[in-house]
């Protein structure tokens, strides 16, 4: 009771500590690179943080699996260093001892980590896509921002414009008026085709699903950059029909954005390579556990800690193979069933062949002490 008591607190107290800075090293790197895309106009910068939210959900079964996995070895590795192990092992209690109070703390973790992954993690991944799909579905004219110049969706044009945010009275029928605003600049580029558009206001009209560009008092310069022709017009009305692109809801979702159950009623290819990705990470997580315990092991003399290092080698290796066998199953190179069986059956063996060879390593050690006491 007391043995497990002791190993249950000290992991729980290092797995809360270890998942706190791995949760902010990970989350500031997302939130640069989401602002980032945000700068760059990929996506709305009202959306950041909704889209940072989605984008950590879909991390977060990995950093729960790594701060798991590091707490472990952590703190097996201390008990070794203050020799602790050693009084552990002189009371009769093995290695493979350590197994039933790790996995007693762990199980809570494990079972979130594996409804993460084959629930919620799907939900957040779709809803990230929709929120982008949805910004990149906007037309040129709705991204505009006032007072900064913002290129279009194709790069082919760059607005500027000041709003003013009045409105205009509706006409008469269908049609709508809406003033959208003053000192507009246009500059296009097709080609060696070149023209400049600046104009007092504009607006947009709209007659049902038809929507018109007007620009009212302004001026536009035409040049043919490959024969150094320029024409120049004023003009009081200038109209342009354009198509204002509703907002679009991806009709086919990547594997990565749909539901488990989605996929098990499709068992393509792509889906069954999805399936064993999402499968192996919850196995990846248990059989990291296990190889945690033997990876722990440590001399007390040694004032390096080499074992977390070896540690995470180990699970950065595992972790890009379970990604490669969802890429191999997807390529048809591998049967998924074989593939869950070869990968994660080998890591289970070698965890428990690391276990078994840690055990009787300290074992060894501990009659030698006794002998030569």
């Amino acid at each position: 009771m007391v043995f497990d008591t002791t190993v249950r607190r000290e992991l729980a107290r290092s797995f809360g500590a270890t998942l706190v800075v791995i949760l902010t090293i990970v989350l500031t790197m997302l939130l640069i690179r989401t602002v980032g895309q945000a700068a760059k106009g990929q996506v709305a910068p009202q959306d950041v943080v909704l889209l940072l939210g989605f984008v950590a959900l879909s991390n977060l079964p990995t950093m729960l699996a790594l701060s798991l996995f590091v707490a472990v070895v952590v703190t097996l590795g201390r008990m070794y260093r203050d020799s602790e192990m050693v009084i552990w092992f002189a009371s009769g209690i093995g290695l493979r001892r350590f197994v039933r109070p790790v996995l007693r703390t762990s199980w809570p973790v494990l079972l979130v980590i594996a409804v993460l992954t084959l629930f919620v993690v799907p939900w957040g991944s779709r809803s990230g896509l929709e929120l982008r799909d949805r910004y990149a579905a906007r037309s040129d004219l709705s991204r505009v921002t006032p007072g900064v110049f913002q290129q279009s969706s194709d790069g082919s044009r760059v607005f500027f414009i000041e709003r003013n945010g009045t409105e205009a009275a509706p006409s008469s029928g269908e049609t709508t008026a809406q003033a959208l605003a003053r000192n507009v600049f246009v500059l296009a580029s097709n080609g060696d085709h070149e023209s400049v558009t600046s104009a007092s206001s504009g607006r947009i009209d709209s007659t049902g699903e038809a929507q018109v560009l007007v620009l009212e008092r302004g001026q536009r310069t035409d040049l043919d950059r490959a024969t150094g022709d320029r024409a120049r017009a004023s003009f009081e009305d200038y109209r342009v029909r354009i198509d204002e692109r509703a907002a679009r809801l991806a009709t086919q979702l990547q594997p990565r954005a749909m539901a488990t159950v989605d996929l098990l009623g499709d068992p393509s290819l792509p889906h069954q390579g999805e399936l064993a990705w999402r499968i192996g990470l919850a196995l990846g997580a248990a059989n990291l556990l296990l190889l945690g315990i033997g990876l722990s092991a440590t001399s007390p003399r040694r004032a390096s800690n080499w074992n977390l290092l070896f540690g995470l080698l180990a699970f950065v290796v595992y972790y890009n193979l379970i990604g490669l066998s969802g890429a191999w199953i997807t390529s048809g190179r591998l049967d998924m069933g074989a593939a869950l069986l070869v990968l994660h059956g080998k890591a289970l063996a070698l965890a428990m062949l690391v276990l078994i060879w840690r055990e009787q390593g300290g074992l060894r050690r501990l009659r030698f002490r006794k002998a030569a006491a």
